[in-house]
């Protein structure tokens, strides 16, 4: 890291403590997380924000397809950008929308949906505060 010469007050020193970037060429996607047709590559948000938000790319795994289970997320805020390729998911009392590259999507807390099916290529990043939250599987309202 390059050296400025201005003097960091205290509070300017934890703010840097708390810095962080991800780069690709240094980060690795992971099987494990919400979904298991799905692989995460951390942003290292979670840490930087000490738990008030988790960041991620999100890549469809080969061969792995969504089974469709209606759920929903108890957190405040969960946005999604599609990237690349596409995904299409249920809404209760919505319906089904389509999301594609260049999407970006909010989802209320709490609403109930599911995934139904997502392009092969599909890449997204997704912002959820808090950085853990719990997911409950539920049936859709009537």
């Amino acid at each position: 890291m390059k050296k400025t010469g201005v003097k960091m007050g205290a509070a300017a020193k934890q703010r840097a403590k708390r810095f962080s970037a991800s780069h690709a060429s240094a980060s690795k996607f992971v099987k494990r997380g919400l979904r298991s047709y799905f692989e995460y590559r951390d942003l290292g948000i979670a840490r930087a924000t000490r738990g008030r938000v988790v960041t991620h790319v999100i890549r469809a795994r080969p061969g792995k397809a969504p089974r469709g289970e209606w759920h929903w997320h108890d957190c405040d805020v969960q946005f999604v950008y599609v990237l690349k390729g596409w995904v299409r998911f249920e809404y209760d009392g919505i319906g089904e929308v389509l999301m594609k590259s260049g999407t970006c999507f909010y989802q209320p807390p709490r609403i109930r949906h599911r995934e139904l099916a997502h392009s092969k290529d599909v890449q997204m990043i997704e912002v959820v505060s808090p950085a853990k939250f719990k997911t409950y599987s539920v049936e859709p309202a009537v």
